[in-house]
């Protein structure tokens, strides 16, 4: 599904009319579901559904429930694991496809610690008729969930922070690895691995990742629509299109965009050549962009600089590949897990650099994520992340941040380079480490727009944030101009995500901060 929504009012027994339409929920992001929505209202309480071409079910279809309508369900996301968890199930008829469903029926036989099973990308919701929410996302929080409380007390939640900002100012994030019942409140279902891993042999640590990323990459080219592959030129997306390719065949598709001239098209078109794929390509211009900003903003729900910066240029490839495919897979994730950034090789020592992997790559459902989430959801389209498969993650955990950069310390994602030997050339394993806006040519021009749009007075008398501080350049206050009449409230300000770096442009360790 693309996304879910619900209000419901948390009391035994016969509760008072719900006061929150799911409808209007569901109505401020239509764009989560090109193929129909569905709902359920009961007493006191109200789930909907919006549906993406890949759940195969008519554009109609209601919430899942069990065989007595006790209980209903959404979700959001995919499980890689559904033939697993049907045969756990005992004795439950299966009316649908939908992977609700099956976790339905799971939960209902286990409660919470059905999660554990659980396989694959999910933000779901639970409501049964006595007025009782269950709410939980994955541990990694691929799948977006805000979640409010509303008039008269009710649970709302919503895949996106402006379905329910039309209701309330107070809404917060749901935390990815968590679950929420009614009485029980708020727990955390997954814990990260708490210490560096163990794996030292660099040769058993490259066949690791490569068997897990091989799995991954089948698992996420599951589905019953045409699959294809964001393709930047870079390691990361060339990768995941080899692997993708060695294992669909001919007729893969890929998709490219940048600004003219720029250096991810004319890579990305030599990948496509030495892989074979049916590679399509889009050059945007300045005059595109600069329309396209405030749509970005809008359904990015962030100002951050550098996310806004590469959600341009992911607006677009999205934009080219819903019109030939209905999922795409995407490279998002590898440098979180395998090193990938400059900076980190200025870290004093291995263990440093272990902390610092794990607290980006648990960030990254308000960074990186959020963006591909929003921008490829804006068209409709179903973005899957092998690098984040959960095996795959737990992998990476478990080998020694010491090999991860190579022999000297100095070489970026040195192991996933190893890894992409058996598929790529030696141009594109080699090739350096480019931020995504820098190699479509996106953030150099956006931040000559913010200079041509922003003046030094703009940015005394504007730059002030209703949280407290002020923005910290021209750029980020053109983004918070298009932000701030829908989103300025407080609490979103403070708790929105900001990525590692001030500038994408100074590759300098010295221009990176924490978030």
């Amino acid at each position: 599904m693309g996304g879910i929504a619900g209000a419901v009012v948390e009391a035994e027994g016969a509760a008072p009319p719900v006061r929150v339409s799911v409808d209007a929920l569901l109505d401020a992001m239509p764009w989560r579901g090109p193929a129909g929505r569905g709902r359920f209202e009961g007493p006191g309480g109200g789930l909907g559904h919006l549906l993406v071409a890949a759940d195969g079910l008519p554009a109609g279809h209601p919430p899942v429930s069990n065989e007595d309508g006790t209980l209903w369900a959404v979700l959001d996301g995919r499980l890689l694991n559904r033939g697993e968890l049907q045969a756990r199930l005992r004795g439950h008829r299966l009316r649908t496809g939908a992977d609700a469903e099956v976790v339905l029926h799971l939960y209902e036989e286990e409660g919470p610690r059905c999660l554990r099973w659980l396989r694959g990308t999910f933000a779901l919701a639970v409501w049964d008729r006595r007025g009782r929410i269950f709410l939980a996302r994955d541990p990694l929080g691929v799948k977006p969930l805000y979640w409010a409380r509303g008039p008269g007390g009710q649970v709302l939640f919503a895949s996106e922070m402006k379905a329910l900002l039309g209701v309330t100012d107070q809404v917060e994030e749901f935390p990815p690895g968590h679950w929420y019942r009614t009485g029980a409140g708020l727990h955390r279902w997954y814990r990260w691995p708490r210490s560096p891993g163990q794996l030292r042999d660099p040769a058993a640590a490259i066949a690791l990742v490569r068997r897990r990323l091989v799995e991954a990459v089948d698992r996420c080219l599951a589905a019953p629509v045409p699959v294809g592959v964001f393709l930047s030129g870079g390691l990361d997306s060339s990768l995941v299109a080899a692997v993708a390719r060695r294992l669909a065949g001919p007729g893969l598709k890929t998709f490219a965009v940048g600004m003219a001239g720029s250096p991810d098209l004319a890579m990305a078109r030599r990948v496509a050549a030495y892989l074979g794929t049916d590679h399509y390509e889009y050059a945007y211009t300045p005059a595109e962009v600069r329309a396209a900003l405030p749509r970005v903003i809008d359904h990015l729900e962030s100002f951050d600089v550098p996310l806004v910066r590469s959600a341009v240029g992911t607006y677009f490839a999205a934009a080219l590949a819903s019109r030939h495919v209905q999922v795409v897979l995407t490279g998002e994730g590898a440098d979180e897990l395998f090193a990938g950034y400059h900076y980190l090789k200025g870290l004093p020592g291995p263990a440093d650099l272990g902390a610092e992997l794990r607290r980006i790559t648990r960030g990254m459902h308000n960074t990186g994520l959020q963006r591909v989430d929003r921008e490829t959801m804006a068209h409709g389209l179903e973005a899957r992340v092998p690098f984040l498969d959960l095996p795959l993650v737990e992998a990476a955990a478990a080998i020694d941040p010491a090999i991860l950069l190579g022999p000297d310390g100095q070489t970026e994602k040195w192991l996933l380079r190893r890894v992409a030997e058996e598929f790529l050339p030696p141009e594109i394993t080699g090739r350096r480490k480019e931020k995504f806006s820098l190699g479509t040519g996106t953030g150099q021009y956006l931040e000559r727009l913010a200079e041509e749009l922003i003046s030094d007075g703009d940015l005394e008398r504007e730059g002030a944030l209703p949280s407290g501080g002020r923005v910290g350049s021209k750029e980020e206050l053109l983004y918070w101009r298009y932000f701030r009449d829908r989103y300025g409230r407080p609490g979103v300000v403070r708790s929105m995500g900001r990525s590692r770096t001030i500038g994408d442009l100074d590759p300098n360790p010295a221009g990176w901060r924490s978030a």
